[in-house]
């Protein structure tokens, strides 16, 4: 980021009473409407107008950040184009969804300035749904957005930036209204569906189009990249810690290898913990261990089921309630941890019930199988 660029965000945000601190839709059918040149040349003229002296927050931090959000256009072998967001990450590289580029054949990047930029895909990972784009040449004013640190705190103002129905250079404004949701991830041939953990929950509208764009704080800093959502004011974006942990191994190797444990999670209801005699319904019940997996002999699925009024309720399988020095009182709360805190071939103590005793077990986890193609 130049000095000047950097001292005029700096500035804007400071005139709106704002922190300086700059530190460096899942479905893909729906993020692809037809072409529209017509319109985008439209949209264009119109972002080039002058405008009027901002009286918002929003504006400011829109101003600020806005040259640095592109649209992405894909085509397939077919030749059939469709289109999402991204931001750029760095010096030579743009981050958007990895369902936005799927099975593209050309990717193109267009800037504020109306210049188009061929892109290549440098690395995917459909478990997080994240995508790196190789673009040369960024314009002088497309400088890297920063990734917050930490988290972000439900009730906090943010704004989705991004491209929703190819309208370019969108702003919608909502808060954070939840966090450390799951949200489906690509699923195994053989194995169980995986979620991305830890993600933000917006009612700032999103829309196709929207998807690969930042979830911006009023800081000026990428809260998360929006991943889904309909305009019915519950999008969800995936988190800045996981991008922080995904993309750079994107940059580098063109993948990333998540943990795994090789099991079937279920949240621990009062139904389970009344037939397996648990003190307390909390903590995450295994169900089934997957036969050659890292917790295979270590770990204990259901050994059967037990119907309670009409209902069948698995039973005898192992209750985790914490993993390393964090307790585990859901499913979101373990899939968090094995996201953000190990690696494949960390040894973790796992705090599990069995048998109506609290023990401990040493698991040495695994890679993640690859996803169907």
């Amino acid at each position: 980021m130049s000095d000047e660029h950097l001292s005029r965000r700096r500035f804007v945000l400071a005139a709106a009473g704002l922190s300086a601190g700059l530190a460096g839709c899942n479905a893909p059918s729906t993020d692809r409407p037809r072409d529209s040149p017509d319109r985008e040349r439209e949209q264009l003229n119109v972002s080039a107008r002058t405008t009027p002296a901002s009286s918002s927050a929003y504006t400011d931090v829109y101003r600020a950040t806005i040259d640095s959000v592109v649209l992405v256009r894909v085509y397939d072998r077919s030749g059939s184009g469709g289109q999402g967001s991204g931001f750029v990450y760095d010096g030579d590289h743009v981050v958007t969804n990895q369902h936005v580029v799927d099975g593209a054949d050309a990717v193109q990047v267009r800037f504020t300035d109306g210049t188009w930029r061929e892109a290549s895909v440098v690395g995917t990972d459909r478990y997080s749904d994240l995508a790196v784009l190789d673009v040369p040449d960024h314009p002088e004013q497309a400088t890297p957005l920063p990734l917050a640190e930490g988290g972000v705190a439900v009730g906090q103002e943010v704004i989705a930036i991004g491209n929703p129905f190819g309208l370019s250079g969108s702003l919608s404004a909502g808060v954070v209204s939840g966090v450390g949701r799951a949200i489906p991830a690509s699923a195994t041939a053989d194995g169980p569906n995986f979620s991305i953990p830890n993600a933000i929950q917006t009612d700032a509208a999103v829309n196709p189009g929207n998807s690969g764009g930042p979830l911006v704080t009023l800081d000026g800093e990428v809260a998360g990249v929006i991943n889904s959502g309909g305009g019915d004011n519950i999008g969800f974006a995936i988190s800045a810690p996981l991008v922080r942990r995904v993309v750079p191994a994107l940059i580098q190797r063109g993948d990333y290898d998540h943990t795994y444990m090789g099991v079937q999670l279920m949240n621990v209801t009062p139904r389970i913990a009344d037939v397996n005699d648990l003190a307390d319904a909390t903590g995450v019940y295994i169900d089934d261990v997957v036969e050659g997996a890292p917790s295979d002999g270590v770990l204990e699925g259901s050994t059967g089921d037990r119907t309670v009024r009409g209902v069948s309720t698995p039973v005898g399988g192992d209750v985790v309630v914490s993993m390393g020095d964090r307790a585990t009182p859901s499913r979101q709360e373990l899939s968090t941890y094995l996201a953000l805190s190990t690696s494949p071939g960390d040894t973790i103590s796992v705090g599990i019930v069995r048998d109506g005793r609290r023990q401990t077990v040493d698991l040495t986890l695994g890679s993640r199988p690859e996803p169907d193609a």
